[in-house]
């Protein structure tokens, strides 16, 4: 979805960019050329599969609209990779993965796909991996663009991400991340075009959960919250250990993501995160154990929650960049109930830039911020983005 205010500003940084990304395939256009793209997908799990999928039914339309020819010609997951100059097979390329992959070699997968032969070559990170955006520095060296949904480059020691963006630059290859934050939500291009038009951010927040969207739009005071936690559980709405979403890391990582973003060098250590896992049940072994035992914490919640009821309030599970204080945090807290965050239903984000220019009215992004089918949609945006500017000015933030 589009943001809900869509003013002058951002209407001009959107045709100015739209200008930019349409110049090259103008020019291709023009000169009747066919662009070659191989593209190499590392996490053909549910987001990565469904990235493959939406790739290979698009192909033939952008074909004619980009004048590119894009071709996935390789996959990676965890143990083995296969790469086929001539791509994937469309309809068994999973059992094709599986009966022809040798065994996984990072550096020689980024080779096979350089090797392809093609003039545009991007990389995948569908991932939640630590180990690949190790090597998202090699591949830019070796002439490979990057788009990536894995939050842990963005997120990860801030040294390695102060040093891609003047390398990318050096080498004209793109690292694109989009669907980091908010998934298929138009929300890092939204505070880019914010940045880049000269307004000044004061502050960004977020419901940037799904899950956590979730458990506080459902929960009300005189529930038991071990019970809609067992219930978004039951739903698939958590990770299989729900302790991983109720940490709080991942809305952690997204904040730092956008901290980055506004230009303040902030590192994940450094985050006041408020974890919503009682420090005993962080201790036990098994998810099991922990949802066993979570009833017995449910006393805590349900008096945060009457004491906000008392407000006329609701809670919230909200990650805060504050630039005036050059604070981030993730907190546990309480809105009215006109406020935006508490007019939210089912698992969307929503995600309130308060700027200059939209400080009495706040510009809202909202929408669903998880889901196989989003964020492939999201990846696969990036990665027509690069395709658009590939041979133009390098970019490793848009």
């Amino acid at each position: 979805r589009k943001p809900t205010c869509f003013r002058q500003g951002y209407l001009v940084t959107v045709l100015i960019l739209f200008i930019n990304m349409a110049t090259e395939t103008l020019l291709r256009a023009s000169a009747g050329k066919v662009l070659t793209v191989a593209v190499g997908v590392i996490g053909p799990g549910l987001v990565g599969s469904t990235l493959i999928k939406q790739v290979t039914a698009q192909a033939d339309k952008l074909r004619d609209l980009l004048k590119a020819s894009i071709r996935v010609v390789g996959i990676a997951n965890s143990k083995q990779m296969y790469v086929n100059a001539d791509g994937l097979p469309e309809d068994n390329w999973k059992e094709v993965f599986h009966q022809k992959g040798e065994d996984l070699n990072l550096h020689r997968f980024a080779e096979l796909l350089k090797g392809c032969e093609r003039e545009c070559c991007v990389l995948v990170d569908c991932t939640a991996s630590d180990v690949v955006p190790n090597m998202y520095l090699h591949y830019i060296k070796m002439g490979m663009h990057i788009v990536s949904p894995n939050k842990k480059f963005g997120a990860g020691p801030l040294d390695r991400y102060l040093s891609l963006k003047p390398l990318s630059q050096e080498a004209g290859r793109h690292f694109l991340y989009e669907a980091t934050v908010g998934a298929g939500l138009p929300v890092l291009s939204t505070l880019r075009s914010l940045i880049e038009t000269g307004d000044r951010i004061i502050k960004i927040e977020g419901i940037l959960s799904g899950t956590l969207s979730y458990l506080f739009n459902t929960y009300k005071p005189g529930m038991k919250f071990s019970d809609v936690v067992a219930d978004a559980k039951a739903k698939g709405y958590t990770e299989p250990d729900p302790r991983e979403d109720l940490s709080g890391t991942d809305v952690a990582r997204k904040v730092v993501i956008l901290a980055r973003e506004c230009g303040l060098p902030v590192e994940l250590k450094q985050l006041h995160v408020e974890s919503l896992v009682p420090e005993p049940l962080a201790q036990l072994a098994t998810k099991e154990e922990y949802m066993e035992q979570l009833h017995k914490y449910d006393g805590d919640m349900e008096a945060r929650a009457a004491a906000a009821e008392s407000l006329g309030e609701v809670i919230r599970y909200i990650g805060k960049v504050d630039m005036e204080s050059k604070a981030c945090s993730v907190n546990l807290t309480s809105y009215p109930r006109s406020h935006p965050f508490a007019q939210l239903s089912g698992s969307d984000n929503l995600i309130v830039f308060t700027t200059e220019r939209y400080r009495d009215r706040p510009l809202i992004v909202r929408g669903p911020g998880a889901g196989a089918e989003v964020t492939a949609a999201g990846v696969f945006a990036d990665l027509i983005q690069v395709i658009r500017c590939h041979g133009g000015a390098s970019s490793s933030s848009s």
